[in-house]
C-alpha cells in the first residue's frame, strides 16, 4: 500500500537539502556573476604626479574648522566644538521636554547640521 500524500515531512532531511540546495545555486550565481564582471577597487594611481593627500568628504567641515582656528587654538576647532555639536544632538530629546521646548530643539538641530553643511560647503568650494 502506497502512503498518504500529506504526509508530515521532517525538518531533516527533507527540507535541510532543499535549503542546502538554494543556499549553493544562490553562492554559485553570485560567484559566476562577480567573476564575469569583476569590479576595480579604489582608485588609478599616478606615479608620475606628487602625492596630494585628501581627506574624505565627511570630514571636510572638520578641516574647514582647523582652518578657522589654526595653531595653538587648534584643540578648540578639533577637539571641543565636535564635541559640543555631538552634545547638543544627545541633549535634543531633553530640550524638547521643556517648555516650549520643540522649537529650541528644532533650532538646536537647524544650527548643528547647517553648520556641517556650511562648513562642508565652505571647503569644498576653497579647494
Amino acid at each position: 500500500m502506497s502512503e498518504p500524500e500529506d504526509k508530515e515531512r521532517s525538518f531533516y532531511p527533507d527540507y535541510l537539502i532543499e535549503v542546502l540546495t538554494v543556499i549553493t545555486v544562490v553562492v554559485v550565481c553570485t560567484v559566476v556573476v562577480a567573476l564575469m564582471f569583476p569590479k576595480e577597487l579604489g582608485r588609478e594611481i599616478n606615479f608620475t604626479t606628487p602625492f596630494k593627500p585628501t581627506s574624505e568628504w565627511y570630514f571636510y567641515w572638520l578641516f574647514e574648522l582647523l582652518r578657522y582656528f589654526p595653531g595653538g587654538s587648534a584643540f578648540f576647532s578639533a577637539v571641543v566644538l565636535p564635541l559640543a555639536f555631538a552634545g547638543t544632538l544627545i541633549m535634543v530629546p531633553f530640550i524638547s521636554k521643556l517648555k516650549n521646548g520643540r522649537p529650541k530643539a528644532v533650532a538646536a538641530i537647524g544650527i548643528v547640521y547647517g553648520s556641517f553643511i556650511l562648513f562642508t560647503l565652505l571647503s569644498v568650494l576653497t579647494h
